[in-house]
C-alpha cells in the first residue's frame, strides 16, 4: 500500500476540506486499499478512530464496487476529479482509497500508521520473511510547531547535502525546510534496526548550519568548542552507522516486545526486576553526589 500524493490532481477542487487544507499549504494524500470494499462500516470506524489518534480529524473514503463510486465526499467532487484519484491510486473494483489531508507530517504519521492497521487486518504481513529497506534523504530542517520556527530536525551534526553552499542560498524557510541531510535508517519489517549519518566534519559548514537558523559563532563555540577544536586539526570525512541486534533478533523470534529479547528488560513501568532498579537512594550517597531530592 503505498501513499500517493493526490495534492496536484485536486489542486482545483472546491471539495472545502481539501480545498483549505491546500490552500494553507498541506498535501492530499491517499492510500488504495485493495479488497477494501468488504471493510464493514463498524470496521470503518474503528480505523477512523486510529487516524484520529494519530491527529487527523477525520477519515474521508471512496469505496468502489460494482462498477459504481461509493462514499459520503463523491457529490463534493466533480467527475474529472474523481477519474484523476481512481486513476493515481489505481484504485480496482472492490477496493476503498482512504485520504488523509493536513500537514505533509500529520498526513504521513496517520496513512503509515492506517497501512499498518491495514495489512494487519487482511493478513498482508508475512512473519516468515524479512523485508528490508534503507530509508534516505531526511530533511535537514523542519518546522517546530511548538517554536513556530525552523529548526534542525534530526540533529545538527550530520552533513547537509550540499555541504555550505545549500546553506548559504538557503534564504527563505521554504529554501531551508527542502535542504535533505545524508542521513539515513534501514528498517526491518516495519522496524528501525540501524541508523547513521555523514557526519559534518567541517566547522564552516557547522557555522553555516547555525547561522541559517540565526546562531553565531559564539553559540555555536560555547556549546560545541570540544569537538570543533578537534575538527580544526583535520578530521576526514567520515561516516557510520549502528545496528540493534536486540531489534533484529526481536524481527526473527517473530515477537513484537523488545523486553521479550533483551538479558536484563525492564517492565512496562521502567522497572528492572532483576536489579530492582529504580529504588530508594540513602540520604549519604545523595551528599556524597552533591544531589537532595525535593518533593
Amino acid at each position: 500500500m503505498e501513499l500517493v500524493d493526490l495534492s496536484a490532481d485536486l489542486a482545483s477542487t472546491e471539495f472545502g476540506v481539501f480545498k483549505n487544507t491546500l490552500a494553507n499549504g498541506g498535501v492530499v494524500k491517499a492510500i488504495r486499499v485493495q479488497g477494501g470494499a468488504s471493510l464493514s462500516r463498524k470496521q470503518i470506524d474503528t480505523f477512523t478512530d486510529i487516524a484520529k489518534n494519530e491527529g487527523a480529524g477525520g477519515l474521508a473514503y471512496i469505496t468502489y464496487t460494482d462498477g459504481e463510486v461509493k462514499s459520503p465526499i463523491a457529490k463534493f467532487l466533480t467527475d474529472a476529479e474523481l477519474t484523476a484519484i481512481k486513476e493515481t491510486t489505481g484504485a480496482q473494483d472492490g477496493d476503498t482509497v482512504f485520504f488523509g489531508t493536513d500537514k505533509r507530517e500529520t498526513v504521513n504519521a496517520v496513512l503509515g500508521k492506517l497501512r499498518s492497521e491495514f495489512a494487519e487486518h487482511f493478513g498482508l504481513k508475512d512473519p516468515n520473511k524479512v523485508a528490508l529497506a534503507w530509508v534516505i534523504d531526511f530533511p535537514f530542517y523542519e518546522w517546530s510547531e511548538s517554536e513556530k520556527k525552523v529548526d534542525f530536525g534530526h540533529n545538527p551534526f550530520s552533513m547537509p547535502r550540499g555541504g555550505a553552499e545549500a546553506l548559504a542560498a538557503a534564504d527563505t524557510d521554504e529554501k531551508k525546510l527542502a535542504i535533505v541531510a545524508d542521513q539515513y535508517d534501514m528498517v526491518m519489517n516495519g522496524y528501525e534496526i540501524c541508523s547513521g549519518a555523514v557526519r559534518n566534519h567541517n566547522p564552516e559548514v557547522m557555522y553555516e548550519a547555525f547561522g541559517v537558523l540565526g546562531y553565531d559563532r559564539a553559540y555555536v563555540e560555547a556549546k560545541f568548542g570540544a569537538m570543533l577544536s578537534a575538527f580544526k586539526f583535520g578530521a576526514p570525512p567520515h561516516a557510520g552507522c549502528a545496528f540493534g541486534i536486540d531489534r533484529i533478533f526481536m524481527v526473527l523470534q517473530d515477537e513484537s516486545n523488545i523486553r521479550e529479547v533483551v538479558a536484563f528488560p525492564k517492565n512496562g513501568s521502567g522497572v528492572d526486576t532483576m536489579m530492582d532498579s529504580p529504588s530508594v537512594v540513602d540520604d549519604s550517597l545523595l551528599k556524597d553526589l552533591s544531589l537532595r531530592i525535593e518533593e
